[in-house]
């Protein structure tokens, strides 16, 4: 009797700790499609940070709204067609490409005063809107974009963008990166910051990026900074990040495995807490 006893206290125990299933929407760009679609990156990752989130923590069981190329304008215009569902956690990874493709930042007043899908402060108001309009009660994680090196598409040389250490229409990313962190607080939203994670500074994105000369021709491995004035020719050059050359970003913007890595550990230590 005393052995049913213990094997039934210790059942209750073992039942009290076992954590709930809870589902997370994962809202991004490239950066987080690119989980389901690593045969997009040459097979250089071999999962993304949702995957790796998801063997930490079991129980998490997520739902993949990344789309590539996208901004935060191009999310809240699309808001109620994305097939959002309700969850019990929300992240949104966003910023980088509302950097690059020059959008207007705006100010926190535009996020407070919904002012509209003009501005990427605006934006994430519109997003956070409907996220809460799904469930009142799920946390909603913010991520901030990374910093990034010149960046040349794996497939398509052509595509190719020049990284974070100088503006673009007259902003910084990480003006972008502390926007988000400003939303964060506001709303007591928790907040990763990628952006100003040492590890994912931009000296360690890749070890090299491998362009001639200017000299003599020759193809020399460039560490950073000192590749950022050295012409690239996508007609001509050969693809400038050989895997010799990927730490943590594969092409100077996406991450590896080991930017992945960074990415979900800051992220179970925020899920884990619910």
């Amino acid at each position: 009797m005393k052995k049913l006893v213990l094997f039934l206290v210790l059942v209750c125990l073992f039942s009290s700790f076992k954590n709930k299933e809870l589902s997370w929407v994962a809202i991004g760009d490239s950066i987080t499609y690119l989980n389901e679609h690593l045969n997009e990156t040459g097979n250089r990752i071999t999962k993304g940070y949702m995957t790796r989130v998801s063997e930490k923590l079991p129980y998490v069981h997520y739902i993949n709204q990344g789309h590539n190329g996208w901004t935060s304008g191009g999310i809240a215009d699309k808001i109620e067609t994305l097939g959002l569902t309700k969850a019990d956690v929300y992240s949104i990874f966003l910023g980088t490409n509302d950097w690059w493709q020059g959008r207007p930042l705006g100010h926190l007043t535009d996020y407070q005063d919904n002012t509209g899908n003009k501005t990427v402060y605006g934006s994430f108001r519109i997003i956070v809107d409907k996220l809460r309009s799904l469930n009142p009660q799920a946390p909603i994680i913010l991520i901030t974009p990374m910093q990034r090196v010149d960046f040349v598409y794996l497939t398509n040389f052509k595509n190719n963008a020049y990284g974070s250490y100088k503006a673009k229409n007259g902003q910084m990313l990480e003006a972008f990166a502390n926007a988000i962190d400003s939303i964060g607080r506001y709303e007591k939203f928790p907040v990763v910051d990628l952006y100003h994670m040492p590890g994912l500074q931009a000296k360690k994105l890749v070890n090299y990026k491998r362009l001639k000369d200017p000299t003599s021709g020759v193809y020399t491995n460039y560490a950073y900074p000192k590749f950022i004035d050295v012409p690239f020719n996508p007609e001509t050059d050969e693809y400038p990040y050989p895997v010799g050359a990927i730490n943590k970003t594969y092409d100077g913007l996406h991450p590896s495995d080991k930017g992945y890595a960074i990415i979900s550990r800051g992220l179970v230590k925020v899920i884990k807490q619910y």
